[in-house]
């Protein structure tokens, strides 16, 4: 039997949810003042949402388990393969500004819940009774076919290239040593490509009731604006927590600190900053392809020039005399 809650589309039950799952786990690190919860309580989010709009939803069509099981499955990897990480590390530096600071701190929360709740939208909105008010087609067509196929790469390029980073790391003695093995060789950041994969194909799975014709009106609509989750991640992986906390901070530590910058430089020039690509052709390509099709735009780049410390200090030393 179907359940409605709140509304047909599982919108308001799955975001007053999300909500009191964060706030538990943010009562725990902030009063704790304890980093290990954190990333695991934003993947196993995803976890809870797909079971409980699977269980509601009463009817369990085969592109239902499999787009809920996709999400869980990674979920489950993303959020375990972090608390590892962190019991092995001891403390996450992200929240050294943030962890004695109520607000700060609530903010780094509240906008996981925000991530946890668009991202989950395609199987959210796939369970609800307004998209299961219509027949379904059966599972097996082309966009179902490139979904899995798109999943799966997805998932082995995110999945293998964390465990190659860690291998690595732990393995090196020179903590500051280049990791340009494995998928590394072919982009700087396989993990943020393989979960872009990951979400556009779960949404390319969800939206195959409406793309074929089998729904309409609103839950049609509905069913096309869930690309709305995996945009989210990528602008976020893009624009917010990803590229632009990693490339030019990376490269400007290294270059101060005299971390094997003539070498990391090299590995800048010759490998693609998220789309994968033979190395050998990419670093001959010109500057204007890597900052436009390859998106390696300028606000990642680091310039010693201009962004390194001592040339903003002769940059402040000269205004100042003048």
């Amino acid at each position: 039997m179907v359940v409605h809650v709140l509304d047909d589309y599982y919108l308001a039950i799955t975001f007053l949810i999300t909500v009191a799952y964060q706030l538990f786990f943010f009562a725990i690190a902030f009063s704790l003042k304890f980093d290990k919860l954190t990333d695991f309580a934003g993947g196993t989010n995803f976890i809870v949402l797909a079971i409980i709009t699977l269980s509601f939803s009463g009817t369990h069509h085969a592109r239902q388990i499999v787009d809920s099981i996709f999400i869980m499955i990674w979920g489950a990897r993303l959020s375990g393969f972090l608390l590892f990480r962190i019991i092995k590390t001891g403390k996450d530096d992200r929240f050294d500004d943030k962890r004695d600071h109520f607000f700060k701190f609530l903010g780094f929360w509240i906008f996981q819940m925000l991530w946890v709740w668009a991202v989950s939208l395609p199987v959210t909105i796939l369970n609800s009774p307004k998209v299961l008010q219509y027949n379904q087609p059966s599972f097996g067509t082309g966009r179902d076919i490139a979904g899995v196929i798109l999943y799966t790469v997805g998932f082995i390029m995110e999945s293998v290239s964390d465990a190659q980073k860690y291998r690595f790391r732990s393995n090196n003695k020179d903590k500051s040593a280049i990791c340009d093995k494995g998928f590394f060789s072919w982009t700087r950041h396989p993990n943020y490509f393989g979960e872009i994969l990951i979400q556009f194909s779960i949404f390319m799975t969800a939206v195959s009731p409406a793309a074929n014709g089998y729904v309409h009106g609103g839950a049609y609509k509905a069913l096309y604006a869930s690309i709305l989750g995996a945009f989210f991640l990528t602008i976020l992986l893009l624009f917010v927590s990803g590229l632009t906390l990693q490339e030019r901070p990376g490269a400007k530590k290294r270059y101060e600190k005299g971390q094997h910058w003539d070498e990391y430089a090299r590995y800048l020039n010759r490998t693609s900053i998220l789309i994968p690509f033979p190395p050998q052709i990419y670093g001959k390509l010109p500057t204007i392809l890597k900052r436009t099709l390859f998106l390696e735009f300028p606000i990642y780049v680091f310039d010693p020039a201009k962004h390194s410390d001592a040339a903003q200090g002769q940059r402040s030393a000269e205004e100042g005399g003048n």
